[in-house]
């Protein structure tokens, strides 16, 4: 017998045996284009970090559409039809009234104070809790998270809240039901739906993400009056969402490497985000023609109280949000203690 052919017996007899497998290949669908910096590079990034650390699992990046629709994404995952999801839980906010304090709250905690609730706190088991509770068959895994977000794009300047009367706007998330109480109709769109609304006049205004992003999607070349800070955006959250049948197919190794890539992902995807957004800001006022504005602190106390309101009434209306708005709350008051001390003031000169 040849040494060849020993070495094929040999093989054939490892793979009888169970001891080779053939490989796992889970196609993911994103909620945010490759093309996107920051959002659809924090995609394929953790599709680079899995298929370069695992030979028993692979995941195959698709665009949003290619295989659901952004806004489908949950139900395809939880139904079997998708593998997987890389997205944020804000866009079930009309599904699930809880799905939003996991991926954004307004005036809510920073990403530091974010992640530490999520993964040394309550936030990881109560966000699985909340798909498990409304039927969804799948896993979830924080995969990513940015810094704020701009607070929106308008096509005239804000003199006065009362300027926000009547206005037509994508909004995202929790802040959605804020800008509502003072006047504006709010609609959520995917990125890719947001720049033909605001060329045709479907909507008059928008929010979607850091300047670095928006000014790929064009908007400054409609809406010229970009507002910062991002209240209703301090953090977002991003997740892995994974089909709980296939999730427990997996061997426990397999699923060791999915969490320590989301792991990492989650640092390049908040590192990269800090890294490039002061660049665009400066393109987009030097060569874009965008002014940057401020709300004064005043339209911000409105915003705040405004969410306050919408907060409490949400907590009475659902027990799951009370429950988790009442841990993140807890969590966050002794947070207070350290973030309160430990952190210089900002801004600094």
């Amino acid at each position: 017998m040849t040494s060849k052919t020993i070495t094929m017996t040999a093989v054939a007899a490892l793979i009888s045996a169970g001891a080779v497998s053939a490989q796992e290949t889970l196609e993911m669908t994103s909620a945010f284009g490759k093309n996107l910096p920051i959002l659809g590079t924090a995609a394929t990034d953790f599709v680079d970090k899995i298929n370069s650390i695992s030979s028993e699992v692979e995941f195959e990046h698709f665009d949003p559409g290619e295989l659901v629709p952004t806004l489908e994404a949950l139900d395809a995952v939880s139904n079997g039809s998708v593998d997987a999801a890389f997205t944020t839980s804000g866009y079930w906010q009309g599904k699930i009234t809880a799905a939003s304090l996991f991926a954004a709250v307004p005036f809510g905690p920073e990403a530091g104070e974010f992640l530490a609730w999520m993964l040394y706190d309550d936030g990881h088991a109560l966000m699985q809790r909340m798909y498990d509770e409304n039927g969804y068959n799948v896993h979830v895994q924080p995969c990513g998270i940015i810094a704020p977000e701009t607070s929106g794009w308008f096509k005239n300047e804000i003199t006065s809240l009362e300027d926000l009367k009547g206005l037509n706007m994508r909004f995202f998330g929790l802040g959605a039901e804020v800008m509502q109480r003072l006047g504006v109709s709010t609609s959520l769109l995917a990125g890719g739906d947001i720049f033909p609304a605001l060329e045709r006049g479907a909507i008059d205004a928008t929010e979607f993400s850091m300047p670095i992003i928006d000014a790929r999607l064009g908007f400054y070349q409609i809406a010229k009056f970009n507002y910062f800070p991002g209240w209703h955006q301090p953090a977002t959250m991003f997740e892995l969402l994974v089909n709980k049948d296939r999730w427990d197919e997996l061997d426990e190794r397999s699923q060791n490497q999915i969490q320590i890539a989301c792991l990492a992902n989650i640092t390049t995807n908040y590192a990269e985000g800090e890294a490039k957004n002061f660049d665009a800001m400066v393109e987009n006022t030097e060569k874009n023609g965008v002014t940057i504005k401020s709300w004064t602190p005043e339209q911000l106390a409105v915003f705040e109280s405004t969410w306050n309101e919408v907060a409490a009434e949400l907590a009475a209306e659902d027990a799951y949000f009370k429950e988790v708005w009442d841990d993140l709350t807890e969590f966050r008051a002794g947070y207070k203690t350290w973030g309160d001390t430990i952190y210089l003031p900002r801004p600094r000169n």
